[in-house]
């Protein structure tokens, strides 16, 4: 056993010693080593490794979030302003189509035609289908005919009343006879305005075997087609139309909004426009018409309905928009942009560049908030400019410079202040290739803010 360990003693000492010797003849052993191993060797040391490394070029130190230590804060700036700011409430509304008919046969029969064609825009008046009449056109003329039956046989009761008159004034006949012809002739007069009134019924069945437009509209997809017998008043109609000139939007606002819209809309119709899903396109301008009689209770929204000429058909029914009812007029009142808005424990703040170049923290009162804009009560005046970045680094008394540029500094950028990112240099041999980046700029462009614009 003492055998082995000093055995093991002496093995580990000429490892030691072979190593060393290995390490301080690295160089020369390296330049004669075969190329395939020269690849899996550690690079040599330069002569100037272990010294520190230069300051990056760029100006002074920089902070862990991009803030300068010895210089002023780069920000942008805006200007509050006086302007006449109108006030808005939204919602989501439906389209519904201004006026909406099924087409329902009045009368069965056989469809004989339709010539109207699936989305055609209609006129009140036009044709949209023809049954066929062949057995309404008999009822007219047997109706026809029956009056002309009970007409004779009312013309033959006078003639033969005027005789019994004559003969009763002679004491031919008694008068009990001349009085019941009297009651004939008023039976045949009452039976000839029944046949009169079965007449005027055939005729209207008639025309129900001619179906036409009651309004103007467009003709949507028909269920029925040519050929098909179709029962007076089914379930199933033929077609639907609706009016698309002029079209409405149904949306909903809080109850609480009743107290602006009341007041505003007994004046005259307050402007209602319809927009896309993103609040950027407008696709029309119309009319409040009615506010409903109550409100939903389960919601607390009460329901509105706005009219639109809907000359462009931008708005078809069924379609979901956005609703914006302007509801007054704000005259003269101080605007800021909504991006200088900062809110803290106190409440609602701005900083304002002073004279001195120094931010000044000021505290605000807002009353209207847009996505844009901002209306402010107090706090601040028509022409004070105000700073809209840089809120991360920014402090009250902070020096600050206005950019000039007009970028805005990154906020999070590890670099340093806006630093863009390095571009890849490009025209030399890497391993990806020739005209490929090499990788320290690769690694760099991934780490780094956004490039800068070419």
């Amino acid at each position: 056993m003492p055998k082995l360990s000093r055995s093991l003693a002496t093995l580990a000492i000429l490892l030691a010693a072979a190593a060393g010797a290995a390490y301080l003849t690295r160089d020369r052993w390296r330049a004669s080593a075969p190329p395939w191993l020269q690849a899996y060797l550690p690079p040599a040391e330069s002569a100037d490794q272990g010294k520190p490394a230069a300051p990056r070029a760029g100006g002074g130190r920089r902070g862990r979030r991009g803030s300068f230590d010895g210089g002023p804060l780069p920000v942008l700036i805006a200007e509050a302003k006086t302007a006449d700011v109108p006030v808005y409430l939204y919602g989501v509304g439906t389209v519904k189509a201004y006026n909406t008919v099924t087409i329902t046969p009045q009368v069965s029969g056989q469809i004989v035609d339709m010539p109207f064609r699936e989305g055609q825009d209609v006129k009140k008046g036009e044709v949209i289908a023809r049954i066929d009449d062949s057995t309404y056109k008999a009822a007219l003329d047997q109706a026809i005919a029956k009056r002309a039956q009970d007409q004779a046989l009312l013309d033959n009761a006078k003639r033969d009343l005027q005789r019994y008159i004559g003969l009763a004034a002679s004491n031919s006949v008694t008068r009990q006879t001349a009085d019941t012809q009297r009651s004939t002739v008023a039976q045949y007069e009452a039976q000839l305005k029944s046949d009169d009134a079965a007449i005027a019924s055939a005729q209207a069945t008639l025309a129900y075997t001619t179906i036409t437009a009651p309004i103007d509209g467009r003709a949507g997809i028909r269920s029925v087609d040519v050929g098909n017998v179709v029962q007076a008043s089914g379930s199933t109609g033929l077609v639907t139309l609706t009016q698309l000139k002029p079209i409405a939007v149904l949306f909903s606002v809080p109850q609480q909004a009743l107290a602006e819209i009341a007041p505003a809309g007994g004046k005259e119709p307050l402007q209602v426009e319809a927009l896309r899903g993103d609040n950027k396109v407008l696709i029309d301008t119309g009319k409040l018409e009615v506010v409903n009689n109550e409100v939903d209770a389960s919601t607390g929204t009460i329901q509105l309905k706005a009219i639109f000429p809907n000359e462009a058909l931008g708005l078809w029914p069924g379609a979901f928009v956005n609703a914006k009812l302007k509801v007054r007029t704000l005259a003269g009142v101080v605007v800021a942009p909504t991006a200088a808005i900062q809110r803290g424990p106190n409440g609602t703040f701005v900083y304002v560049l002073g004279d001195d170049g120094t931010a000044k923290m000021r505290p605000v009162t807002v009353s209207q908030q847009g996505d844009q804009q901002v209306v402010v009560d107090s706090g601040l005046k028509n022409g004070e400019k105000i700073i809209t970045t840089g809120f991360a680094r920014l402090s009250d008394g902070a020096k600050v410079e206005v950019s000039k540029s007009g970028a805005v500094p990154a906020e999070e950028d590890e670099e340093g202040l806006g630093a863009p990112a390095a571009q890849p240099e490009t025209g030399s041999k890497t391993e990806g290739g020739e005209g490929q980046p090499q990788r320290k700029g690769h690694r760099r462009q991934q780490g780094g803010g956004a490039a800068p614009a070419p």
